[in-house]
């Protein structure tokens, strides 16, 4: 297995510590051995609406628990072995009966909506949702038109030498 020491990042990217520790775990996460147990797909249904789908066969809603956890959602599948199957001589034994954990970092202000499971497929829905505070806004912008205000006080109106116009006590 091979080690990568990403220190030198951390000395070249200021403000990207996170960045860096993302690559880091997924490398840890890539050297484990059950990284394609169990096969998965992400799909975008929309701007802000997202699914992934995981093959569970055999698992029972029980056997599997969902957790978010600081941006991170972890989904874990925990299966007792059967005492029927131990009776019979398997010649090839091809479906798995073996627990998973399967980690996906979610982006900023995404949260899970739902959760189905139906005929071995578990499919867990994300929705993205922008506080109005960030997202993006208009702003008019105003001029002030120094003839309207002159009428509307009756008062004269002294241009400086700089252009600015100044109104006279």
């Amino acid at each position: 297995m091979r080690s990568y020491d990403f220190s030198p990042l951390y000395r070249n990217f200021v403000g990207f510590d996170r960045m860096a520790n993302m690559i880091d775990a997924a490398a840890i996460q890539a050297a484990k051995a059950n990284t394609s147990y169990p096969p998965y797909n992400v799909a975008r249904l929309s701007e802000d609406k997202f699914q992934i789908e995981l093959a569970v066969a055999g698992f029972a809603p029980e056997d599997i628990e969902l957790e978010t956890h600081k941006g991170v959602l972890t989904i874990t599948g925990d299966q007792a072995p059967k005492a029927e199957n131990d009776a019979a001589e398997y010649l090839h034994r091809g479906i798995a009966e073996r627990g998973f954990e399967r980690h996906f970092q979610l982006a900023d202000h995404v949260r899970v909506s739902a959760a189905d499971l139906q005929n071995g497929l578990l499919v867990v829905s994300l929705v993205r949702e922008i506080p109005d505070a960030l997202k993006p806004q208009k702003i008019a912008i105003n001029t002030p038109n120094l003839a309207s205000e002159a009428a509307e006080s009756d008062g004269k109106l002294i241009t400086a030498k700089s252009g600015k116009s100044k109104k006279a006590a």
